[in-house]
């Protein structure tokens, strides 16, 4: 006999198996008539260090909230990544609003040279060599989000050769 209480485990993704960090926390507040109403933002990114990544903005009253839904969204949110190796296949150049980002493969060793917020997306893709140039804006959100349609317009490695 089967038992119902331990059905769909081979399936489900644990907790444990995703590296997830919160990016950046914000106090946003909203004019009511009866006052301000304050909640938080959180800015989460997701990932299995394998070559998948998800980035998700959550909202709530308070700060945990905020970064338990990010990091459900940014899971829910998540895509797959073209490498080389450790490091991308190809240089890129991206604009995203005022946000500016440049990507560009480092050779083994190198480690990854860029801004903290960008080195938290780096880490959870999984990639341990790579040089990025910021540009334009020095806003953490719109980077981040300039480097994730960045990494989806990353072609395939087979397309390249």
């Amino acid at each position: 006999m089967i038992d119902k209480r331990r059905k769909n485990y081979r399936h489900q993704e644990r907790e444990d198996d995703f590296f997830s960090e919160v990016i950046q926390i914000k106090r946003v507040s909203k004019k009511t008539k009866g006052g301000n109403q304050i909640s938080f933002t959180a800015l989460m990114v997701a990932g299995d260090q394998n070559g998948r990544v998800g980035v998700a903005l959550g909202k709530g009253e308070d700060v945990l909230s905020a970064i338990n839904k990010g990091k459900k969204l940014a899971k829910k949110r998540f895509f797959t990544v073209s490498r080389c190796q450790a490091t991308i296949c190809h240089d890129i150049l991206v604009k995203r609003g005022a946000a500016k980002v440049f990507l560009k493969p480092a050779p083994p060793g190198s480690g990854i040279i860029a801004s903290q917020a960008i080195k938290v997306v780096m880490e959870a893709v999984g990639i341990q060599d790579i040089s990025a140039k910021i540009l334009g804006t020095s806003n953490r959100t719109s980077n981040v989000y300039a480097v994730i349609q960045a990494f989806k317009e990353l072609k395939k490695h087979e397309s390249i050769k």
